[in-house]
């Protein structure tokens, strides 16, 4: 799958915007982006791999905007996401 990636100055754009929803990745919620959601990368990892649970719930609607401290989890996050019919964006280099 092909992400389209953002520069972490772009989201800016997104946060106001009621059709996108920003993830943030990380374990610890330092430089939590206004309006994000954080999510721990390998809790969505284990969600997408076994979906035992409805613990997560993805709008189809809304444009997911992932993001991490490097960039590299959120890239992956935002294709397994892409796969499962989502619409997605990564931030590219991450917060780090």
């Amino acid at each position: 799958f092909q992400i389209e990636t953002i520069s972490a100055k772009m989201l800016d754009y997104y946060v106001e915007r009621s059709d996108a929803v920003i993830i943030d990745l990380g374990l610890l919620q330092k430089g939590h982006v206004r309006n994000a959601v954080n999510i721990p990368y390998h809790e969505l990892e284990e969600y997408l791999e076994k979906k035992q649970e409805q613990k997560y719930q993805f709008p189809g609607d809304k444009i997911l905007i992932l993001y991490c401290d490097r960039g590299g989890a959120s890239m992956q996050a935002a294709r397994s996401l892409a796969r499962a019919g989502c619409r997605t964006r990564s931030v590219i280099g991450g917060f780090a």
